[in-house]
């Protein structure tokens, strides 16, 4: 076939993330990503070494939307408290929208990380270091207290995709809280 796609390797991840959100992990092959572009088997592998490179890419693209998102999210006026939740907000919601993706970008079971994942995934860990360097706040280990806070965004965001809060609850409403009993709890002052 011949090759007509303007940018191919964006059509590739474009259509890569859908079929993941779709049909999972297991369903991605460089070969019917071709088949479905309508371009010849061989034209993703020059963007793509294997199928290892394509899960790595999803996996740094989806970390960098992200991290701009995060990085919206805490640029607004507001108290520190404040704008750690409208992070822990954002995160749920990209969590919550994009669990597929998500799952990606954290699993180590596809990968070991290649440094541009690692990269990719320090940098949105920045923003909430940032938030923290920024407010005046004082923490003993800001970022003891960021994994701390990840993992019960993370949890609230499965839970969420599981459709399985209890009857009332939203996620939005369980990070808000989340946050501010996570900073009762360390004391945090700022």
């Amino acid at each position: 076939m011949a090759y007509h796609h303007g940018n191919l390797r964006a059509e590739l991840l474009a259509r890569a993330e859908t079929v993941l959100a779709e049909d999972g992990v297991g369903a991605l092959s460089l070969r019917s990503l071709a088949r479905d572009l309508g371009v010849s088997h061989a034209a993703p592998s020059r963007h793509f070494a294997d199928r290892q490179a394509l899960l790595d890419a999803l996996a740094v693209e989806g970390f960098e939307r992200l991290g701009a998102e995060l990085a919206e999210s805490t640029s607004g006026d507001g108290g520190f408290e404040d704008r750690l939740t409208w992070l822990a907000l954002t995160y749920v919601r990209f969590a919550t929208r994009y669990p597929a993706l998500l799952e990606v970008m954290y699993a180590c079971k596809y990968r070991d990380p290649q440094d541009k994942v690692r990269a990719a995934s320090a940098a949105c860990g920045e923003i909430l270091l940032d938030l923290f360097d920024g407010s005046g706040a004082s923490v003993a280990d800001a970022e003891r207290f960021g994994v701390i806070l990840l993992a019960a965004l993370h949890g609230i965001a499965a839970l969420t995709a599981a459709d399985s809060l209890p009857p009332g609850s939203s996620a939005d409403d369980l990070a808000a809280d989340t946050v501010g009993r996570l900073l009762r709890g360390s004391r945090l002052t700022g």
